[in-house]
C-alpha cells in the first residue's frame, strides 16, 4: 500500500490541449507528475489519483481564462480551490531551480513549488452564471471594437490613395452619413456627375442626417480634383466593401451592448454602481467581471491597489519618501475605474471638482484622473458595502 501524505501541492501547467499537474510534498519531492487531456474524462480520472495521495492537496494554475475553465469547474465541483500562480512568477523563479530546460513538466513542478513556499497567492473563483456572461459578453464587444477600429484605418488609408480631400472631409469613425455616401460613391467623377440634387436624394432615402451637408461636403471634395489615379477602381471596390463592413459592425455593436445592459441589469447591484457617474452598463459590467462581489478584497484599499490606482514606494537606505506607479496590476479594473473618471469630469458636481482641485494644486491631467480614480475606488466601495446609491451631497447655506 502506498504512502498517504498529509498535505501536497498540484501545480498544473494550463493548456488548450492538455495540461500537465506535478504534485509535490513537504520536502519538495516530486510524487505524481503526468500530461492530462483537456477534457472531462482525463481530468476526474486525474483528480481522483491525486486526491488519493495525500489527505490535503492544495492547487494552483498559471492560467485563469478559458484555457482552464473546464480543469477549474471540475475542481469547484468536488470541493477543491486552486489558486492563481502569475506566468511572470513562474519565469522568475524557474531560475532558482537547477537546469535550462523548459518543459511542461518542469513548470507544473514549478507551479507546484512556487504554491508550496507562498501562501499569498489569489484564489481562483469560479464565476457564476452571471459574471461568466458578463465575461464573454465584454470579452466579445472588445474584439467587435478592434476590429472596427482596424477596418477605418484601413478604409482611410485605402482612400486617402485615390480621394485624399474626400479622405480628410469626414471623421469616419464617428459620421455613419459618411460611411453611407462611400457605400455608393467613392471617386471624384461619380460624386460630381450624381449632383447635389440628387446625391441628397439619394443620402436622404438612406436614412442619413443632413443629407444636403453631406452631400455638399462631398461635392465640394470632388471638385478639387480631376486627375484619375492608379488603381482607382479597385481601390473604390476596397473603400465600398470596407464601409458596408463597418456599418454592420456598428449594428453588431448595438446589439451586444443592449445585450450587455439587459444581462447587467439583472445583477443585484446593478442600479447602485450605475448610480456612481461615468459607470454606465458596459463599465459596471466590466467591472462585475474584474472585482466580483468583492469577496477577495478586504477594503476599498486593496482593490485600488489591485487596480494599480495606489503608488509604491521605492526606498533605499537614506533614500525614503520615493513613490512610483506600480508595473503589476489588474488592467481590468484599472480601465474601469479609468475611463469612468475621465467620464464623470464632462459634467458639473463633485467629480470635476475633486479634479479641478488636484490641477490647481500642480497635477498634470492623467495624475489628477488616476486621483480622482483612486477616490471612486472608496466611494463605490462604501455604496456596495452599504447597499445604496450614490447621492452628490448639497452644500446647505447657514
Amino acid at each position: 500500500m502506498s504512502k498517504r501524505y498529509g498535505q501536497a501541492w498540484c501545480g498544473i501547467d494550463a493548456g488548450k490541449a492538455h495540461h500537465w499537474a506535478a504534485v509535490v510534498d513537504e520536502t519538495g519531492g516530486t510524487l505524481w507528475s503526468r500530461k492530462i487531456d483537456n477534457d472531462e474524462t482525463a481530468i476526474l480520472t486525474a483528480l481522483g489519483e491525486i486526491l488519493d495521495l495525500a489527505d490535503e492537496v492544495r492547487w494552483a494554475v498559471d492560467i485563469s481564462g478559458t484555457t482552464s475553465a473546464l480543469l477549474l469547474a471540475l475542481l469547484a465541483a468536488h470541493g477543491q480551490q486552486a489558486v492563481y500562480v502569475p506566468g511572470r512568477t513562474v519565469n522568475r523563479m524557474a531560475g532558482a531551480y537547477r537546469g535550462e530546460a523548459k518543459t511542461d513538466a518542469r513548470d507544473a513542478y514549478i507551479i507546484a513549488e512556487t504554491a508550496r513556499h507562498r501562501r499569498d497567492f489569489a484564489t481562483i473563483e469560479v464565476p457564476a452564471q452571471l459574471a461568466a456572461a458578463l465575461a464573454l459578453l465584454t470579452a466579445h464587444r472588445s474584439d467587435l471594437v478592434a476590429d472596427r477600429v482596424r477596418m477605418i484605418n484601413r478604409l482611410c488609408d485605402v482612400l486617402s490613395g485615390i480621394f485624399p480631400a474626400l479622405e480628410r472631409a469626414f471623421d469616419y469613425s464617428a459620421h455613419k452619413g459618411a460611411l453611407v455616401l462611400l457605400t455608393g460613391y467613392r471617386t471624384p467623377p461619380t460624386v460630381c456627375r450624381r449632383g447635389l440634387t440628387r446625391l441628397t436624394s439619394w443620402l436622404a432615402n438612406r436614412g442619413v442626417r443632413d443629407a444636403h451637408g453631406v452631400a455638399a461636403t462631398a461635392l465640394e471634395a470632388s471638385q478639387a480634383q480631376h486627375t484619375s489615379l492608379p488603381g482607382e477602381d479597385v481601390a473604390a471596390q476596397i473603400v465600398a466593401e470596407l464601409a458596408a463592413q463597418v456599418l454592420s459592425l456598428d449594428e453588431r455593436l448595438r446589439r451586444i451592448d443592449r445585450q450587455i445592459r439587459e444581462t447587467f441589469h439583472t445583477h443585484p447591484q446593478a442600479e447602485i454602481i450605475e448610480s456612481l457617474p461615468g459607470m454606465g452598463p458596459v463599465l459596471g459590467a466590466e467591472f462585475v467581471v474584474a472585482a466580483g462581489d468583492l469577496s477577495a478584497y478586504p477594503d476599498a484599499g486593496h482593490l485600488a491597489s489591485a487596480a494599480g490606482l495606489v503608488p509604491v514606494p521605492r526606498d533605499s537606505g537614506r533614500r525614503v519618501g520615493n513613490l512610483h506607479r506600480p508595473k503589476r496590476y489588474s488592467r481590468r479594473p484599472r480601465r474601469v475605474f479609468y475611463l469612468s473618471a475621465r467620464t464623470s469630469i464632462i459634467r458639473e458636481g463633485p467629480n470635476r471638482d475633486f479634479y479641478l482641485k488636484k490641477r490647481g494644486e500642480g497635477c498634470k491631467h492623467v495624475q489628477a484622473v488616476i486621483a480622482l480614480a483612486r477616490r471612486r475606488v472608496s466611494v463605490l466601495w462604501a455604496l456596495l458595502r452599504d447597499n445604496r446609491a450614490f447621492a452628490p451631497l448639497t452644500p446647505t447655506k447657514r
